[in-house]
């Protein structure tokens, strides 16, 4: 199936020319039929003569329901656009045109109507030469009378060359179903219709709703009036839905494949002019600091923040599942203008606090605003450093970067300057905490603002720093003692190089200062054994009194190696303790002892 939008201006015949190629009546208000003025989108479909089949979104023309008309053609590939013989180039006929262009329709097909009241060829030269100015480019085109049917043919023929000419749309893709309509059947309940322009709808699958977040189920599937279990793009779709009262969800919310979309009240975006023209270099856009965003069916409230010549911040009423690359307009209500298109460069953008902060930006934006989607996901994950694979997808980007653990992905460039700068942060630790062994790994994520434990661990592989016990250590520093600890280590081991298993109480501590920091620091750097709280030998002592105790007739008391040892109870009982955990010694049935090897 394909789906085609009318546009052009009020009575010259777009309504009457779905009727004409479909047999049905788009008009669906008894108000519309009776003033003969279409109001709001109407929807109408038929199968061309040996071709496809063709959906058609009829649009109101008239300038006071351009927002229904903006509604209609938002999600639409292609156009049918009509102008009528006898009038020629209108009012509405500009401002839809400027519409198409800004919102990114690159597919028409020229009708000129009315060819049995006029000579069709001057409407038709003012109007090619009008589309071909804008993005749409030189189109084809047929004349056609909506009244005898004369030039059927030629339309059918067109809209066939028209339809063969489309992109394929992806059925893969994420579901993004931009609501139009929306009521209520009974026994059915909640009905919505849209245009369904990438991805595939199923009946039983999960979907959310972007207003609300909350989570429905497709209960049944429409497409062309026929009941079906799966819809892919593009078609027209009217999707029946558990779990949510139709006046909950209206014309410009949307339906969304759950996890894999963002909704975002803040982006930056590159502006155009409505003629498709952007602004001369330099010269900041005069806009309104208020305007309406339409993307997809909706149309929401939009501030201005302008940042350079051609780009802008915009701030919604309400959140939109917005990606990069989406394309929409803005539009002065007051003024009944398209104020200018708008290509969405960045969904999540950083907050403008500093000085020169929105020059810097405009500049930065500048240079995406027509670089490849891979460099633009480039450029974002630099600014982001971090960002998950599906991050990157929610926001509408490929997946670029390196894998760093915990699903983060980081952008090249920025892991070396991480990596680069990480020793020179354990250093600056160092000199704060001299009797650290090292930066705990969460103060280094705190200090580089890194999102997670498994990145720093990464990160110090990458700068060769060893992490032992939860801290980034710098290899030799351990042996590194602060002058004031150097001096009181000294005067300990000639202490104890004079009388080994003398340990020093507490009292002899206090006298040098050495405290638990101290103390545990001299332990890593290898100066001191620890043999139990409070008892410190140096770091041969175990090796020693292997030696002393295996000279004793074996096996042997706590009372002769306390006399051997020439040490007090203190110092014997946890030295013993520690000779046995590590195989040095055996403690036997009747709790004497005897030594199992010496160590070398």
């Amino acid at each position: 199936m394909h789906v085609i939008a009318t546009a052009g201006h009020v009575d010259h015949g777009k309504s009457t020319l779905v009727k004409l190629l479909t047999g049905m009546e788009p008009d669906r208000w008894e108000q519309e039929r009776r003033r003969g003025l279409t109001i709001d989108l109407g929807f109408a479909w038929t199968t061309l003569p040996d071709g496809p089949e063709v959906a058609f979104v009829d649009v109101p023309g008239h300038e006071r329901f351009v927002p229904n008309m903006l509604a209609g053609i938002g999600p639409v590939p292609a156009v049918l656009f009509v102008v009528a013989a006898d009038e020629g180039w209108m009012p509405q006929s500009t401002e839809h045109l400027q519409a198409l262009d800004a919102l990114g329709v690159r597919h028409a097909l020229l009708a000129v109507t009315r060819c049995d009241l006029a000579d069709p060829e001057p409407a038709r030269r003012q109007a090619l030469a009008r589309l071909a100015a804008t993005g749409l480019g030189p189109v084809d085109s047929v004349t056609v009378s909506g009244r005898t049917g004369e030039g059927l043919d030629r339309l059918h023929e067109g809209l066939k060359r028209l339809v063969e000419g489309l992109p394929p749309a992806d059925p893969d893709a994420d579901v993004r179903l931009w609501v139009d309509r929306s009521f209520s059947i009974v026994g059915a309940g909640t009905v919505v219709t849209g245009t369904l322009t990438a991805g595939t709808l199923r009946r039983d699958a999960e979907l959310r709703l972007a207003s609300t977040g909350a989570v429905t189920r497709v209960r049944g599937l429409q497409t062309l009036g026929r009941d079906t279990t799966e819809v892919r793009a593009v078609a027209r779709v009217a999707v029946n839905l558990r779990g949510v009262e139709h006046r909950a969800i209206g014309r410009g919310d949307a339906l969304l494949t759950p996890g894999r979309w963002l909704t975002t009240a803040e982006v930056d975006v590159a502006l155009r002019g409505a003629d498709g023209s952007g602004g001369d270099a330099g010269e900041r856009r005069d806009l309104p600091r208020e305007l309406v965003l339409h993307v997809g069916s909706a149309s929401v409230p939009a501030r201005i923040r302008p940042l350079g010549a051609d780009s802008a911040r915009l701030r919604l009423a309400r959140p939109l599942p917005l990606r990069v690359g989406d394309r929409a307009l803005l539009r002065d209500p007051g003024r009944r203008r398209i104020a200018a298109g708008v290509d969405v460069l960045d969904v999540t953008p950083p907050r403008l606090t500093r000085r020169g902060a929105a020059r810097l930006r405009a500049a930065e934006l500048a240079g995406l605003a027509d670089a490849p989607p891979r460099a633009v996901a480039e450029a974002m994950l630099r600014g982001r450093r971090f960002a998950t694979a599906g991050e990157l997808q929610a926001m509408g980007l490929p997946e670029v970067g390196e894998p760093v653990g915990d699903g983060l992905r980081v952008h090249p460039g920025v892991w070396r300057e991480l990596v680069g700068s990480l020793r020179a942060v354990v250093d600056e630790w160092r000199d704060e905490h001299p009797l650290e062994s090292g930066m705990p790994v969460e103060a280094v994520r705190r200090r580089m603002r890194l999102p997670g434990a498994g990145v720093v661990e990464r990160l110090a592989g990458a700068a060769s720093l060893p992490v032992v016990e939860g801290r980034v250590c710098v290899p030799g520093s351990l042996a590194v003692l602060p002058e004031p600890v150097e001096t009181a280590m000294a005067a300990l081991t000639v202490e104890l190089r004079a009388d080994p298993f003398a340990a020093p109480d507490a009292a002899r501590m206090a006298e040098l200062r050495l405290g638990a920091r101290e103390l545990a620091a001299a332990v890593r750097a290898g100066r001191l054994l620890k043999v139990a709280d409070g008892v410190f030998l140096l770091p041969d002592g175990d090796r020693r009194a292997a030696e002393v105790l295996a000279e004793l007739p074996q096996p042997f008391t706590l009372s002769q190696a306390r006399q051997a040892l020439r040490t007090t109870r203190r110092v014997a009982v946890p030295l013993l303790e520690l000779l046995d955990r590590r195989g040095v010694t055996e403690r036997l049935p009747d709790n004497t002892h005897r030594v199992r090897t010496v160590p070398a």
